[in-house]
């Protein structure tokens, strides 16, 4: 390329490289798209919503529309000129392919940031060299490439390398093909063509490329653009080898039929209830990638449907694994209480309205909360179910399941099963809330012989007292406790009556308003007017468990005066100090 072209600008030097690319002609299956530049579309068609249920019949004409040009953002421009530069520049005669998600994505309509592009005759790390070269002819910093090793464990077959080109990270990868050993998910990779790559992919929605350098939709699988407007999830090559070859694409299937709304193919259906795929899903993937996949499910727009979908092709007790001996005993159709559980608690939360899920002011506090809040939901269930692991420990089932079975974080187990514990408490405090009936019986439990609460006071002790052992999730408490608040019934009632919902978002409205009345929202962040050293001195006693209940007293006290000061708090400390040592002279 010669010095004067290196001097034009992008878009210049773009349209004196477009006619040349569309010369060269398309490759068999590519749909044409106006790559670099404003597009019109069509108006968005009604996209069918719900997913079909694993049993059920596909829905009749179902059109999904999908746009017949790829619109690119200005920054995906100016990333793929740069691109188609690097190649012109050094001769590489290399042929690039933005693959699978993207592609997908934005025939949907929909914006994405996941940029994964194939080469056909160099590695990425080559590709990314070349990259770093081109930028410093014309006087630019070089980035810097990471390279993310072949991990066939992480489902990650072949090297890929990694560079930030416009402040958007971008991987770049061989086009592959596969082949799997009869016990194995880890295959033989061996640098293949396009086509080869289309079809080793897990579904026909997500092998579409689309080819920079053309600029075209390539469908090489010849039915990828047309199940996306059927919304149909299927495989490339006939479902139960698929499956067979890599179980985990069983848990992406559903994945991507729940994010979509989409069906999923009958052949795919059958293949994945099949016992020798369920059984390879349980034996040949680890437990962090199941884990990975259910996350991702929990965390998306429709997770209910990805559960209803686990349960109805009978894989629920495959992807959460339960521990051998539990006490009382699993009860039958564990599964379809649990997914009948997150059914209830997805409509209730929807009836309530968004302040299930709020514990944060930024939105990824949100998602959390969102998050667990549905986990704790599903395994509701089992919040008296445990184990005795080997040293004769107690321990929650919901534990075992997220820590062991999806080996997911700790504190996400700790979590749950703190939601579990407080929302049998919230039980008790949703009827304190509301009348005064057992106000006697919680208040003789509060008082003791140095402190008594105010009778107009014990409820914001008592309930202060739970909400700061279950912090910010204290509406997540809540929540799962009017699920199955006990004068309802079954939560699945609520599937078939909606009274029952109505009911039920009436008890937390309530509730939660009265929390908030007792200025209790946030009571956690509360601190201590005097420290433990503080309280040795003022109670003339050593580090021990009477401090522990003089710290506790203390926190009770605080609750039931939180105007109080800590000049009056030291008084009434002393007071009580006097009180007890006038009881053990006695004594």
């Amino acid at each position: 390329m010669s010095l004067r072209l290196l001097a034009l600008p992008p878009r210049g030097l773009l349209l004196l490289l477009l006619p040349r690319l569309r010369r060269r002609g398309s490759p068999a299956g590519a749909v044409h798209a106006r790559a670099f530049g404003p597009s019109s579309f069509p108006a968005r068609a009604r996209v069918f919503s719900g997913m079909a249920a694993a049993g059920s019949p596909p829905p009749q004409e179902r059109r999904v529309e999908v746009r017949e040009r790829v619109e690119l953002t200005e920054k995906e421009e100016r990333i793929f000129r740069r691109l188609l530069d690097v190649v012109r520049h050094f001769g590489l005669g290399t042929q690039l392919r933005v693959a699978g998600g993207w592609v997908r994505d934005k025939l949907l309509g929909k914006d994405s940031s996941d940029i994964d592009i194939a080469l056909d005759n160099m590695t990425g790390q080559n590709f990314c060299e070349k990259v770093n070269e081109y930028s410093e002819l014309l006087g630019e910093e070089q980035k810097t490439i990471g390279v993310i090793q072949c991990n066939p464990d992480q489902s990650k077959h072949l090297e890929t390398a990694r560079m930030l080109i416009f402040d958007i990270w971008i991987d770049f990868v061989n086009l592959r093909s596969e082949k799997y050993a009869e016990n194995s998910r880890i295959p033989t990779v061996e640098i293949g063509t396009a086509k080869e790559d289309a079809f080793r992919r897990d579904l026909t929605i997500n092998s579409l490329f689309f080819n920079i350098n053309t600029c075209s939709v390539e469908d090489l699988t010849g039915r990828g653009i047309e199940d996306l407007k059927k919304g149909l999830i299927v495989t490339p090559l006939p479902a139960k080898a698929t499956f067979l070859d890599d179980p985990l694409r069983v848990l992406r299937a559903i994945r991507f039929a729940a994010r979509f709304n989409f069906t999923l193919n009958e052949d795919l259906k059958e293949a994945a209830s099949d016992e020798k795929v369920k059984s390879e899903l349980g034996s040949k993937i680890s437990k962090e990638r199941i884990g990975h996949e259910v996350d991702l499910m929990m965390s998306d727009k429709h997770p209910v449907n990805a559960m209803c979908c686990i349960r109805d092709l009978g894989l629920f007790y495959v992807v959460f694994a339960f521990p051998e001996k539990t006490d009382p005993q699993v009860p039958d159709k564990c599964d379809q209480l649990c997914v009948s559980h997150i059914e209830v608690a997805w409509n209730l939360a929807h009836s309530i309205g968004c302040s299930v899920f709020s514990g944060g002011s930024d939105s990824k506090s949100q998602d959390e909360h969102r998050r667990l809040c549905l986990y704790s939901a599903l395994f509701t269930p089992l919040r008296s179910t445990v184990y005795f692991d080997k040293k004769s420990k107690k321990i929650p089932v919901a534990n075992y399941i997220i820590r062991d079975s999806l080996k997911l974080k700790a504190s996400d187990a700790d979590t749950v099963v703190n939601i579990h514990a407080a929302s049998e408490k919230f039980a008790e405090l949703i009827n304190l809330l509301e009348s005064n009936e057992n106000l006697a019986n919680v208040k003789e439990k509060l008082d003791d012989e140095y402190l008594e609460i105010p009778t107009d006071l014990v409820k914001r002790v008592s309930a202060g007292l739970i909400l700061r052992e279950i912090k910010d999730f204290w509406r997540a408490a809540l929540f799962i406790s009017t699920l199955t608040y006990p004068e309802f019934g079954s939560a699945s009632d609520c599937l078939s009556h909606q009274d029952e919902l109505h009911r039920r978002n009436e008890k937390y409205k309530t509730a939660e308003s009265s929390i908030t009345e007792l200025e209790l929202d946030g009571v956690w962040k509360m601190k201590p007017l005097l420290d433990g050293k503080a309280i040795m001195g003022i109670m003339q006693a050593k580090a021990g468990p009477l401090i522990g209940k003089w710290q506790q007293r203390l926190l009770k006290w605080q609750l039931a005066y939180p105007e109080g000061t800590m000049e009056e708090c030291i008084e009434w400390m002393k007071q009580s100090q006097s009180k007890r040592q006038k009881v053990e002279c006695t004594t």
